[in-house]
């Protein structure tokens, strides 16, 4: 999930404004389909309000599946940034996070880096925003009204 003030995409941009060089987990191919908190929140209120009760699973997906270099590149293209972005393996990151454990505070845990590794995007045979009527807000919108009240 993403919006305003969250530890995801406020991060990201955080990150890509202070880094030329920026380090892709693995080759960036890794696919993710973030949802805006806002439709998350919207979706849930009215999963509360339905009249029948069944126990139905609800996956979530946002506007548009991205690998993640395509996703870094869409919130860099926003920001006005050109970062150079270098893919670093799975097995460095994984090295980095050992040492990283050791200190309080870590910047980066192994179950990250782990989730880095797996794609995040709802399953088309999954009842999600669609079935409650609802049309996910891309992250280049919201990316935009965030950096216009900066």
């Amino acid at each position: 999930m993403f919006g305003p003030d969250d530890a995801f995409l406020t991060t990201i941009l955080k990150l890509l404004r202070q880094l030329p060089v920026y380090p892709m987990f693995g080759r960036g191919l890794t696919r993710l389909q973030p949802a805006y908190v806002e439709d998350v929140a919207e979706a849930i209120g009215r999963i509360m309000q339905r009249a029948e009760a069944p126990s139905m699973i609800f996956e979530f997906g946002g506007a548009r599946v991205y690998s993640y270099e395509e996703f870094l590149r869409a919130v860099a293209h926003q920001a006005g940034l050109a970062p150079l972005l270098i893919p670093i393996p799975f097995a460095v990151w994984h090295a980095l996070t050992w040492a990283f454990e050791i200190l309080p505070g870590p910047l980066l845990t192994r179950n990250q880096v782990e989730l880095m590794q797996i794609d995040t995007v709802s399953s088309p045979e999954m009842p999600g925003f669609g079935e409650l009527g609802i049309t996910p807000h891309s992250v280049e919108a919201i990316l935009q009204r965030m950096l216009s009240n900066c």
